[in-house]
């Protein structure tokens, strides 16, 4: 192992996926100098192993089940999908798991990417062992961010390695369809890989520990999916838990809480993420290795005045997007602190200010029906002691739901702050509502009076009238 002499940046950026990529396009945007570590592709789990690849094996999927409730276009897509062309379709968007692409990125906003695997040894220090086993150590002037995200956790069942259990890797990188698929958990990543498994021709089984998908969600919202899962053909167990696993002579066999055997080729666990922490030098800094990092609303660490976690390592909002918006607020952060300004602007949604992150995080479930949510449920809303009422309207009410497709079925709400007269959360379910989010999320975010919301006019007939019933609903 060689060791070359320590290099400086302004900012040191511990990852590079789209979340470091953010703070690094931020930081360098403002003329800092910034240098980005990462152990495996620049792009990260986002664009390899999660958000592309699943949405890219989602998208016919839900396409055909678009056009099967098209009279008139019905017949047309009564077949069964091209497995072989979805999963092309699906390492296109991973760029076949080449990173050249997002190389080009970082080098073009003049950042420097060190690679390998980063380590913090001290405050402001980070040492990389390249993949030759050459050493460096980078030094930060202003801050170092920690985008190191996480990664699938699986239970502690004995012999689980020996079974070589999917996770969300292996579900979205496959190269074959397994003929027989156990997905045990009942989220997004377990309720869109039994989606997309299921209509590429796997018998799919469900087991859920609780007592309905999506938990997170409004109540009506994981009964829907898991009606539309159902339909599809899907084996959906709820209040199942599993008690073993073993592989034998190739096949896996599952043993239930029940004392159900449930035979399969794969078996993919979606029970949760844990953060990315346990390999970073934490301990050099006196923090835990492997636990989450708490911050301020302007993502530094509490109690150090250099440190930033951004995205899912601080356990906010688990979501892509919520962590490209973390990391524009701090490389702007990063970037006000760096200039001396005195007095940054930390109020809730100030520029300094991920106030997102508390009451307007946006989802979409990519399933068929989809499920689609911003801000707080009902549950949510009146467990944090604010005075509420819930509007619920059946989407099918809306005569674009009906052009849309045939037997349309879904259900909207809105959560609505009696004493502000905003809105505290919307949720949408049904198909095509993942474009209807970001109005939700406007109103949300914006806190948008009731009375305000009455003069926006949504379009006729598109599915967007259904805030129209919303607020008819309320006003009565």
């Amino acid at each position: 192992m060689t060791e070359t002499e320590s290099i400086a940046y302004d900012v040191v950026v511990l990852g590079a996926g789209p979340v470091g990529e953010n703070v690094a396009d931020r930081t360098r945007a403002a003329g800092l100098s910034t240098a980005v570590v990462e152990s495996e592709l620049v792009g990260g789990e986002c664009s390899y192993w999660a958000c592309m690849p699943s949405k890219a094996l989602l998208r016919p999927v839900i396409a055909r089940a678009d056009a099967r409730r098209v009279p008139g276009l019905r017949q047309a897509v009564q077949g069964p999908l091209d497995a072989a062309a979805v999963l092309a379709h699906r390492d296109y968007y991973t760029s076949h798991w080449k990173d050249d692409g997002q190389v080009r990125w970082l080098d073009g906003i003049g950042a420097v990417l060190h690679r390998g695997h980063g380590r913090l040894a001290g405050p402001r220090t980070v040492t990389v062992t390249g993949p030759d086993g050459e050493r460096h150590v980078l030094t930060a002037r202003h801050a170092v961010a920690v985008c190191t995200g996480t990664r699938a956790q699986l239970p502690p069942l004995p012999g689980l390695a020996d079974v070589r259990p999917w996770t969300s890797r292996e579900a979205t990188s496959a190269q074959a369809v397994p003929g027989r698929l156990v997905v045990v958990g009942g989220g997004v990543v377990a309720t869109e890989m039994a989606t997309a498994w299921r209509a590429l021709g796997s018998q799919v089984t469900v087991l859920v520990r609780g007592k309905g998908l999506l938990p997170r969600m409004e109540p009506f919202a994981g009964e829907l999916v898991a009606e539309g899962l159902t339909e599809a053909g899907v084996d959906v167990r709820t209040g199942t838990s599993v008690e073993s696993v073993t592989r034998e002579n190739g096949t896996v066999v599952v043993v239930t809480g029940t004392g159900d055997r449930i035979e399969a080729d794969e078996i993919l666990f979606a029970t949760g993420r844990v953060p990315h922490t346990d390999d970073i030098g934490l301990d050099t800094i006196g923090l835990e290795p492997g636990s989450w990092l708490p911050v301020d609303d302007s993502l530094r660490v509490s109690g150090s005045e250099w440190l930033y976690a951004v995205g899912d390592v601080n356990h906010r909002a688990l979501l892509t997007h919520q962590g490209k918006y973390q990391a524009r607020i701090a490389g702007a952060a990063i970037a006000a602190r760096a200039a001396g300004v005195p007095v940054l602007e930390t109020d809730p949604w100030g520029a300094h200010s991920a106030t997102a992150d508390h009451g307007a995080v946006p989802q979409v479930v990519f399933t068929d029906p989809e499920a689609a949510a911003v801000g707080l449920s009902l549950v949510e809303a009146e467990q944090a002691g604010h005075r509420v009422r819930a509007v619920d309207v059946d989407m099918s009410s809306v005569a674009g739901a009906g052009l849309f497709g045939h037997g349309y079925r879904g259900r909207a709400r809105m959560v609505v702050d009696l004493d502000r007269e905003v809105l505290l959360g919307v949720t949408f379910v049904g198909p095509g509502v993942g474009e209807l989010i970001h109005s939700a999320t406007v109103a949300v975010a914006g806190e948008v009076p009731i009375g305000r919301l009455w003069h926006a006019v949504p379009s006729y007939p598109t599915i967007s009238e259904v805030w129209l019933r919303l607020l008819e609903a309320y006003r009565g």
